[in-house]
């Protein structure tokens, strides 16, 4: 089971959480949704697409200006009680690795802290159990938040991965965070170069066998860029492949920015894995 806000997720349901960047100069959307009207309009047609979370971030991941945590609370708090005032049921989550801004998300309604940087802020995980939040643990394989690997390499990434991970899960649980409400990512392109993020993939099996939720974060990722070699703008196809490899390999949920069309991969599989069927039947019945 795993438990978010007010919902609760079968073990066969395959969960979309919807990014929502508060950032001027994020990666893919360009501050598409950086100011208030069309975050929320962002959010009204993730809902409606089929997204049970909403994943609100206020830093860019990669390198930029700095944000500092009182500008990160700036752009997030405040759209955080909005979301929550405007779609009560949704599950709201917050990208942060800072435990200050994450105590003040809770405390305008989020439900999840979706700590990206794998635990680099030790206090995250408290506030997330004080407050009976929800956390994403990370594999970023060391890294400083806001850098990108540099010949980073590893005897074994799935074993580190593991490594880290379940020991982020397990000290969550440990401190009071709800074990039903903690998930692990193996963190695609964090700490890693393609091939290191194409394994992860491969042997996604692997973290799945631990019994924690798998979260997946593979939306226009650098490494579907490299392996197809498309920008930014052309890597859809390429992360909805390894979606529904993802999906087959038993990840529960999927950090996405094409809402309707992971919906649709997602329940493809879940029909192929007989775990729902057809939306509609006639072919060969009349």
């Amino acid at each position: 089971m795993l438990r978010l806000g007010k919902r609760e997720f079968g073990p066969q349901e395959r969960v979309i959480m919807a990014i929502v960047n508060r950032t001027p100069d994020s990666f893919y959307d360009q501050g598409a949704t950086f100011r208030d009207e069309p975050a929320l309009m962002r959010v009204e047609q993730a809902v409606a697409d089929g997204a049970a979370i909403i994943d609100i971030g206020g830093v860019k991941a990669g390198p930029g200006e700095e944000v500092t945590a009182e500008e990160e609370a700036r752009r997030t708090v405040g759209f955080v009680a909005e979301v929550r005032r405007r779609f009560p049921d949704v599950v709201i989550s917050v990208d942060t690795w800072r435990h200050d801004v994450g105590e003040a998300v809770c405390e305008a309604g989020a439900d999840v802290l979706n700590d990206a940087w794998g635990g680099v802020d030790p206090r995250l995980a408290e506030v997330a159990a004080r407050y009976g939040a929800g956390l994403v643990c990370t594999h970023a394989g060391g890294a400083r938040p806001r850098t990108r690997p540099h010949r980073v390499s590893y005897d074994d990434v799935m074993a580190d991965i593991l490594r880290v991970t379940v020991g982020l899960a397990e000290r969550a649980v440990s401190l009071g965070v709800p074990r039903e409400s903690v998930m692990i990512d193996p963190g695609h392109d964090f700490g890693k170069n393609t091939r290191h993020s194409l394994e992860a993939t491969r042997r996604l099996g692997e973290m799945v066998s631990t019994g924690w939720p798998v979260l997946v974060s593979l939306s226009n990722k650098d490494f579907v860029g490299e392996s197809l070699d498309r920008p930014v703008k052309e890597r859809v196809v390429g992360t909805l492949a390894t979606t529904a490899v993802s999906a087959w390999l038993g990840a529960r949920v999927y950090r996405v920015h094409e809402v309707a069309e992971t919906r649709q991969v997602l329940d493809m599989v879940s029909a192929i894995a007989g775990e729902r069927g057809p939306a509609v039947g006639r072919r060969g019945l009349a």
